[in-house]
Formats: C-alpha cells, structure tokens, sequence
C-alpha cells in the first residue's frame, strides 16, 4: 500500500506540473518558460496533452487501488483497545430479594393489563 501512495504523490506532483506548463485561455506558464516549447518543437503542445491524459489515467487507477484496499482493511477502531474486565459478584441477599420482588410486581402489573382487555 506504501508504494501505491508513493506512485499516486508523484503522478499528483507531476500532472500539477503538466498542467501548469500547458498553454490555456490565459497563455498558462508556457509563456514564462518559453524553453519548454523549444524543448519539444512544434509537437508541444500534443506531446503535453498525451502525457496529461496518461498520467491522468494512472491517477485515477491509484485512486481506486487505494480505495479499494481501504476498504479490505477497515476495521473497527476500538478491535485493539484492551477492555478492563470488571469482576462479576453474586447479589448479595438483600439485593436478591428486591430483584425478585421487582420482577413479580412487573408481572402482576401486566397481568393485571391484561385483564380488562379480555373482557
């Protein structure tokens, strides 16, 4: 995955550069390195173009590789945080008697509900 993000930076760094070389609407920076259109003579212009569209094209191949590898190795965040087990005791007598005193008054309360509904 390491080389993958080293390819997709450079291909980044060099379709900037590409891009700002090309001449557009505004001239672009062809004009500043005038050294640039005499470096590729007459063909400059379609020299820049096809070199933008190949490295465009591994752009976006780099793009999705590194999506998709994202993606087979998402997982959860809290997989490698340690839990602190909490000791588990027994109710103590007392609290054992007001568990089941609560549950059988939950359940007199619904039987209780559901008796005016058979009526």
């Amino acid at each position: 995955m390491t080389i993958i993000i080293v390819i997709h930076m450079i291909v980044c760094l060099l379709l900037i550069g590409l891009i700002m070389i090309q001449a557009g609407r505004g001239g672009g920076l062809v004009e500043s390195f005038s050294s640039v259109e005499s470096m590729f003579g007459t063909k400059t212009n379609t020299f820049l173009t096809r070199i933008t569209t190949v490295l465009s094209i591994l752009f976006f191949v780099t793009c999705l590789s590194l999506a998709l590898l994202s993606a087979k190795q998402s997982r959860s965040l809290m997989k490698d945080v340690k839990t602190q087990a909490q000791p588990v005791s027994a109710p103590a007598a007392g609290e054992q008697d007001a568990a089941s005193a609560v549950a059988a008054a939950a359940a007199q309360a619904a039987s209780q509900q559901e008796a005016p509904k058979a009526k």
